[in-house]
């Protein structure tokens, strides 16, 4: 490529197809809502059913989206996705890997069942739906997948070992995967976002002390919001970054270098 051939379109993301995982709240919201302004269709996936909100913003921008409810921790539901999705678009050119969960225990309290839990939505989910992804996207020649990964992802966190565990896993796959998909002309990558105002963390937010700890060491000297993350995914989404695989992106305000 010259440099006469370089445009702001290479951002632009018209009548390409995006799934979402857990694309009906929060930063999956935000995520979702970027793509479609950028021009994406939207495939959103969820465990529950409440995307109306959802549906009216993405409508509004002029694209489509379509909502497919089902439990990622199912193997078998997995194939399912893939197969609506290309039922109703016809191709995959986006997965964003955003469902998570988190349950926050102090280790020497922790059950099997928690890290369970966690371990099936936060890694095994990702890592079976991008292999099923990936083989359509191999057979395009094209693809993105995106990964959300954390601060978690390059530290060790307190009385979340699961989520630690999963989140450092993510990091590993999008590196793993980069290197055997980008034969392919896919390019894996992975945002880690700092610190956001969303329902998982209203608990923390509540807390005065942490709240101003964490508030301490952000040099942006604040929490971020969703729409702080929707540049990124419009980014690792685009043409713009073809050249970038296996990276993991933080988008965190300083965090990690304070």
């Amino acid at each position: 490529m010259s440099l006469d051939n370089f445009s702001l379109d290479y951002f632009a993301l018209n009548e390409k197809v995006a799934i979402v995982t857990g694309g009906n709240t929060g930063l999956g919201q935000g995520y979702a809502v970027a793509l479609a302004k950028a021009g994406a269709d939207l495939f959103i996936v969820s465990h529950d059913s409440s995307w109306d909100e959802t549906r009216e913003l993405i409508e509004g921008t002029g694209r489509k989206v379509h909502f497919f409810q089902v439990d990622l921790t199912v193997r078998d539901n997995i194939k399912k996705i893939v197969d609506e999705c290309l039922t109703v678009y016809g191709k995959i050119d986006i997965l964003v890997n955003n469902a998570g969960t988190i349950r926050r225990t102090p280790l020497l309290e922790y059950k099997a069942e928690d890290w369970d839990a966690v371990m099936d939505i936060n890694l095994n989910a990702v890592y079976f739906l991008s292999q099923e992804v990936a083989r359509v996207m191999a057979k395009q020649e094209s693809g993105k997948i995106i990964n959300i990964g954390s601060m978690l992802s390059f530290q060790g966190g307190k009385f979340i070992p699961p989520y630690t565990a999963s989140k450092h896993g993510v990091a590993g796959l999008t590196k793993a995967f980069a290197n055997e998909l980008g034969q392919y002309n896919i390019q894996t990558n992975a945002i880690a976002p700092g610190y956001i105002a969303t329902a998982n963390t209203a608990p923390i937010r509540a807390d005065e002390q942490r709240n101003a700890e964490i508030l301490s060491r952000i040099p942006a000297g604040r929490w971020a919001s969703p729409s702080d993350l929707m540049g990124v995914v419009v980014f690792l989404a685009s043409k713009a970054s073809d050249y970038m695989n296996g990276h993991i992106l933080a988008v965190d305000g300083g965090w990690l270098a304070r």
